[in-house]
């Protein structure tokens, strides 16, 4: 964290000074126990890393061009292709956590300034975070983020800070560990992975109100927190009664859901349906194209099928708010888009894209038809 400059001898604003509410998690401290969790694997000092700036760059241009004609998204201006290390990815993800989280660290900071235990709470959550970052940092292969901070800011809060705007990250030592072991056909295999990413590059940027909807869903869902302490000991009440009776509190959308009133629970639904909807996209536009495009497709998904929850922009979104353990998001999600596409068509999912009123509602996932006779009711009439 950058702290503030000092002020003029005799000038103390005592007042000022009071009004600063730190947030209630310590992101550098986050950074640090993440990048130590992270680790550094030894092969991605070898000479095999040599090739994966360049290869990248090329193999995500060839991926743009595959998926703008097969899906029909189109997005104004390159992708930039970014292969960083874990620790790399570890600052760019505190970045993106830092301010997708603004609406409810903000909340929770204002009710906690008062509190004896805040410096105690700051490094438990910073902890926490930084646990989990550590993890996700060894096997995610590459990631679309669309929460890059707009303003400059690091994830220290350093507004000097070099940042990457719709980036396309690439782990480049997870990626060259899984090809050593498995002998994947290096361009074969990190084409695969570009298709993938830039898949929901496409649908954030091609669908043009993708990307504002989805953060104000997500915004909503983080503000409909309760942060009153007693709604929150309360909250816990409840998950230890949940656990008593053998299930799993965090099953219905993860700590957001167990803090949130009930009726930003709607918002939490929203959510789930789209992030299952965009990730089975994704997976199923990777496949199809890679069945064409890509030599040894078919090993390459069984190998990668137990990775799937960590990866992408719907991995750590997932964690926080309790979307995966709900509604396995690949699985869910895919067979939604194969059962519309056998029904109506390979772009069948076109109408989703007209506005949020078409997505596909948490109901609908499980029974394509009605979704397809839903937009089909409402299908815009033609141009005249």
């Amino acid at each position: 964290m950058t702290s503030a400059a000092a002020p003029a001898a005799g000038s103390l604003d005592h007042d000022a000074a009071a009004q600063q509410v730190p947030e209630p998690v310590d992101w550098a401290l986050a950074a640090r126990v993440a990048r130590r969790i992270a680790g550094r694997d030894p092969i991605a000092d070898s000479y095999l890393a040599a090739s994966l700036a360049e290869d990248f760059a090329s193999v995500t241009t060839q991926a743009e061009a595959l998926v703008s004609e097969h899906t029909g998204l189109h997005v104004v201006g390159a992708a930039r292709a970014s292969v960083l290390d874990r620790s790399g990815w570890v600052d760019a993800n505190v970045a993106s956590m830092r301010r997708l989280l603004g609406p409810l660290t903000a909340k929770l900071g204002s009710r906690l300034v008062k509190s004896p235990f805040a410096p105690i709470g700051r490094t438990v959550s910073a902890t926490e975070v930084g646990v989990l970052l550590g993890w996700f940092s060894q096997r995610v292969l590459g990631q679309y983020d669309l929460l890059v901070p707009d303003d400059g800011a690091s994830s220290t809060g350093d507004p000097g800070a070099d940042t990457d705007g719709d980036a396309v990250y690439y782990v480049g030592a997870n990626i060259l560990a899984l090809e050593k072991r498995f002998a994947f056909r290096p361009h074969d295999f990190r084409l695969w992975i570009a298709i993938h990413e830039v898949t929901h590059r496409a649908q954030f940027l091609g669908v043009p109100w993708m990307r504002d909807y989805f953060l104000g869903l997500v915004e909503g869902a983080l503000g409909g927190v309760d942060a009153d302490p007693r709604q929150i000991v309360a909250a816990l009440l409840r998950a230890a009664d949940e656990l008593r009776r053998g299930r799993n509190p965090l099953d219905d959308g993860g700590i957001v859901a167990l803090l949130a009133t009930p009726e930003h629970r709607g918002t939490l639904a929203q959510i789930q349906a789209l992030m299952s909807v965009l990730e089975g996209h994704g997976n199923r536009v990777m496949n199809e194209l890679g069945r064409v495009h890509v030599a040894g497709q078919d090993r390459m998904a069984r190998v990668l099928q137990a990775r799937r929850r960590s990866q992408g922009i719907g991995g750590l979104v997932s964690k926080l708010l309790g979307i995966d353990s709900k509604m396995r998001q690949y699985e869910v999600g895919e067979q939604f888009v194969a059962a519309i596409e056998r029904e109506a068509g390979p772009r069948a999912l076109d109408a989703a894209w007209r506005g949020p009123e078409y997505l596909p509602t948490i109901d609908e996932l499980d029974t394509p038809t009605a979704w397809l006779a839903r937009v089909d009711r409402h299908e815009p009439a033609p141009a005249t």
